[in-house]
C-alpha cells in the first residue's frame, strides 16, 4: 500500500507518492483539464478555470455538490475543495518524469482505508492514462487493495463502508 495516513490536527491526511514517467506539463494537464480529470479523478469536475475563489461543481446532475479552487501554483500546485475533503496535487520535476504528491485531508478517520483504496485506484487510472492504455477498472483495483489499508490503519479507519457502486 502506497497511501499513508498521517494526522493533521483535528483531521486526517491521506498522502500519496508516485514517480510518473512524463514531463510535468503533461501531468499537469491530467490533473487539470476536464478531458483528462473524466479519465481517472473519481467524480465529474465542473471548473471554469483554475484561479484561487473559482467555484467547483462535482457529481452528476441530482447529485451534484460544491467545492473551490483554494490554491493554484501554475504547473506545480492546485488545491481544492471537494464536498468536505481538501485535495492536494503537488509535481516536483525529478530525473525521468515527475513526482506526484496526493494528499486528502479528510473529517472523519472512519473513512480513511474507503478513501486510501479509492485514491490508489484513481492514481493507478491516471498512470494508465498518461501511458495511454485502459488498466484495471477502478472498483476492481479498489477491492483488491481495500483489505490492506484495513490492514495497514487499523479497523478505526474502517468504520464507513465501500463508496456507493463498489462492491
Amino acid at each position: 500500500m502506497n497511501g499513508k495516513l498521517e494526522r493533521s490536527g483535528d483531521a486526517w491526511r491521506l498522502r500519496f507518492e508516485r514517480t510518473l514517467a512524463h514531463p510535468p506539463e503533461k501531468v499537469w494537464r491530467a490533473i487539470t483539464e476536464p478531458e483528462h480529470l473524466a479519465a481517472w479523478f473519481p467524480d465529474t469536475v465542473f471548473v471554469s478555470e483554475w484561479i484561487v475563489g473559482a467555484p467547483l461543481r462535482f457529481g452528476q446532475p441530482g447529485h451534484e455538490f460544491d467545492g473551490e479552487v483554494l490554491v493554484v501554483e501554475e504547473g506545480a500546485m492546485v488545491e481544492f475543495r471537494w464536498g468536505t475533503d481538501v485535495i492536494r496535487l503537488e509535481l516536483r520535476p525529478v530525473e525521468g518524469g515527475t513526482r506526484l504528491t496526493l494528499t486528502d485531508t479528510i473529517d472523519q478517520l472512519g473513512k480513511a482505508a474507503r478513501d486510501a483504496a479509492g485514491w490508489h485506484a484513481c492514481l493507478d487510472q491516471l498512470e494508465a492514462h498518461l501511458v495511454g492504455v485502459h488498466g484495471p477498472s477502478a472498483s476492481e483495483t479498489w477491492r483488491a487493495v481495500h483489505p490492506g489499508y484495513v490492514e495497514s490503519f487499523g479497523p478505526e479507519a474502517a468504520t464507513i463502508g465501500p463508496p456507493q457502486g463498489a462492491p
